[in-house]
């Protein structure tokens, strides 16, 4: 039941009729018991920056999530920004700090790796091999160099895209050996297919599985078929492999904490949603 107490979480976007996470969240409040909701909100790309400032005086707001195509615009928004959205070059949360402050984050990243340590996949000293160097890329990316991987090979046929992940890598994670251009898969301890490459069925695939080591792990992001023609190469081979959406509902638990919600599992959250 909202009332006057309920805290409105804002589901920012253009257009909403794909949007799944009040599908999510909002059956977990509700077994919850926590007061609050969320509520898409279509707003197009030119009235976006007025908006989402006018939004956040509302007195009842607590956060927003962002998604496509307001990410990126939003970075220019906000007082205070994470290493991983200053990595990733776009924001997927925001909410208020004590001051009144926009404090922006991005959790896409951090979805896919809570998945493959929740999996049992060791993360840190690995090499990694990332296809797709856009958003959803470098977030994965600035996930990964956050849980101290060794290296992170890049590649992308947008040069301006895979270069600005590399540069950015280098300045926040000096650490981590990152690397641009080949797809060849082979040598790699985890391969991630972060392109729309498998959203048709006739895609090409977005690497040589031919030179995949079944004991290389495989994630995926596209969400449209849980088992894409990738993956079902991958196992193929015998890898083992994370489905596109284990990244979404990993990541839950890591908004409700940024949030200041009670956090809950991935396994609690598919068991409820309304999907």
């Amino acid at each position: 039941m909202i009332s006057g107490t309920t805290r409105l979480i804002a589901h920012l976007g253009y257009p909403t009729e794909s949007f799944k996470a009040p599908l999510i969240y909002n059956p977990y409040f509700e077994t919850s018991g926590i007061d609050a909701i969320v509520v898409p909100m279509g707003c197009k790309p030119e009235d976006y920056p007025p908006f989402l400032k006018v939004l956040f005086r509302l007195s009842n707001i607590h956060g927003a999530l962002v998604t496509m195509p307001h990410k990126v615009t939003t970075m220019s928004l906000l007082d205070t920004i994470s290493t991983n959205a200053k990595v990733a070059g776009s924001c997927n949360a925001i909410r208020l700090g004590s001051s009144g402050e926009l404090i922006g984050d991005m959790f896409d990243g951090d979805g896919f790796v809570r998945g493959l340590l929740r999996k049992g996949r060791k993360v840190a000293g690995t090499d990694v091999l990332i296809a797709g160097a856009g958003g959803v890329g470098s977030a994965i990316a600035a996930s990964l160099a956050a849980a101290g991987v060794r290296r992170i090979a890049l590649h992308d046929g947008n040069m301006i895209a895979l270069s600005g992940l590399h540069e950015r890598l280098n300045t926040y994670y000096p650490d981590t050996q990152v690397t641009a251009g080949s797809a060849d898969p082979s040598g790699f301890d985890i391969v991630v297919n972060a392109t729309p490459l498998g959203m048709r069925q006739d895609d090409p695939l977005p690497v040589d599985v031919s030179r995949l080591s079944p004991d290389t792990f495989v994630g995926e992001v596209v969400m449209k078929t849980e088992i894409t023609p990738f993956l079902a190469a991958a196992r193929a081979r015998g890898c083992a492999f994370q489905v596109g959406t284990d990244m979404l509902f990993e990541q839950i638990p890591a908004y409700l904490e940024f949030f200041g919600f009670p956090t809950t599992t991935a396994e609690e959250l598919r068991k409820i949603a309304s999907l």
